[in-house]
């Protein structure tokens, strides 16, 4: 990387010199790490300025819509590839040979199961627990199942807890939700494909087959791929930031599940479904659709624009296509999806929608999918920390991976009481 250097003039204080680092892609950083040796720190809510670390992984260009993993445009990616070969790009760095790829799916195919007392660990939830409560603690509680792949600094020790994660986040998510349910668990099966193999765990019961119907498959191959890294949001810089402390793996992927359950980060697609859910009707549109534009009510659409894609959504366009896929497929007859058709319909083609560029984004058409699938909307964000898995430990690896990584330790302006003195409770 080239460096160049900004020099910082503080009142009463000798000019300081910042180097300057360009990446591959993007915009250029100051490197403000030698701030603090001048009594100075910077001041930065949320880090909407600030780059946290290096990374090969994932680049986004808000401004012009663009998504690349490793290089590669996320379009080309969910149109062409497959999630599992988006989870080797990003884990490994390139697109495998055919039998790299081969090699990898069996590696993850047969670390699908999941030891069985951990079935065990479900039942003390109560029945009707939120499936991301349960995903936080089980995920967790796999460091006290693995101990073989706990030694973070030991690169055989992180793959091995990588390809777990990644290959077990399937099968408890679905455990989840047939717990919800009351039913018996479904075990993984190795001859489906990976998103196969989830949706037979969260559908097939033992009284009768089920099959996996292949535009419905592939949907949910296409949710995995454009849900698994979206650079460094919320829930991967917990992830980071958690395993900066050198905290096991399975700990730090719970917290970044933790992270991903608000709803300002993975609830954004539930959400969106709950406000489908308020206006009921399409002849009730109007109504909000008056409320979202008038800027003194609260009201406003979910999934329509987003905080870093200021032009449009590149995921949502592929999640477009895919999205009438399967309901032409399915054929279904819903009054909300009725109300979602005709809201993207109003977005597309409203002058008030297209100036500001309020587009249906991705979470807007994954929600609707997985409603038509069948998939309740307390499992959204489940499948969205599914789908991220792969991001997260990708992030985590290259962190480690990185020489002189240190713990995180952000700064703060105090605005609190300055020093005082204690004065017993006779005397206040």
């Amino acid at each position: 990387m080239a460096e160049n250097v900004a020099t910082l003039q503080i009142p009463g204080q000798d000019a300081i010199e910042l180097p300057i680092k360009s990446g591959s892609e993007g915009h250029d950083v100051i490197n403000i790490s030698s701030l603090g040796k001048h009594g100075h720190f910077t001041f930065d809510p949320g880090f909407m300025a600030t780059a946290s670390c290096e990374s090969e992984i994932t680049f986004i260009d808000g401004d012009k819509g663009i998504l690349l993993h490793r290089g590669y445009p996320i379009d080309q990616l969910a149109t062409q590839s497959s999630y599992l070969e988006v989870c080797y790009l990003l884990l490994k760095g390139e697109l495998p040979s055919a039998q790299q790829m081969q090699d990898f799916k069996d590696l993850v195919t047969n670390h699908t199961m999941v030891h069985e007392q951990l079935a065990t660990f479900y039942k003390g939830f109560r029945r009707d627990a939120h499936p991301m409560a349960i995903l936080c603690g089980v995920v967790g509680a796999l460091s006290a199942f693995y101990h073989d792949s706990l030694d973070i600094n030991d690169e055989h020790h992180r793959a091995v807890a990588a390809i777990r994660l990644i290959s077990k986040m399937p099968t408890l998510a679905a455990m989840a939700y047939k717990y919800n349910l009351g039913q018996p668990f479904v075990y993984p099966r190795n001859d489906l494909s990976f998103a196969g193999n989830f949706l037979n765990m969260m559908f097939s019961v033992p009284c009768e087959d089920y099959v996996v119907n292949p535009i419905v498959e592939r949907a949910m191959d296409r949710i995995f791929i454009l849900h698994a890294d979206h650079e460094q949001n919320a829930s991967t810089s917990t992830v980071r930031l958690a395993g900066s402390s050198g905290a096991n793996p399975f700990a730090c992927i719970s917290a970044g599940v933790a992270s991903l359950w608000g709803p300002a980060h993975g609830g954004a697609n539930e959400a969106c479904l709950e406000m489908l859910a308020e206006i009921g009707s399409v002849d009730r549109i109007p109504e909000f659709i008056a409320k979202a534009k008038d800027k003194n009510d609260p009201f406003r659409l979910m999934g329509f624009g987003h905080r870093v894609y200021k032009n449009h959504d590149p995921r949502a366009t592929v999640m477009r296509e895919t999205c009438h896929e399967v309901l032409a497929e399915l054929n279904i007859q819903d009054p909300l999806l009725d109300v979602a058709m005709e809201l993207e319909r109003i977005a597309l083609s409203d002058e008030y929608f297209i100036q500001k560029k309020l587009y249906p984004n991705v979470d807007f058409y994954s929600g609707i999918i997985m409603k038509a699938i069948g998939i309740p909307t307390s499992m959204f964000t489940v499948i969205f920390a599914l789908s991220r898995t792969v991001g997260w430990v990708s992030h985590w690896q290259e962190m480690l991976s990185q020489p002189g990584h240190k713990i995180g330790r952000p700064r703060q302006l105090y605005t609190g009481a300055k020093q005082r003195q204690y004065v017993p409770g006779t005397e206040r």
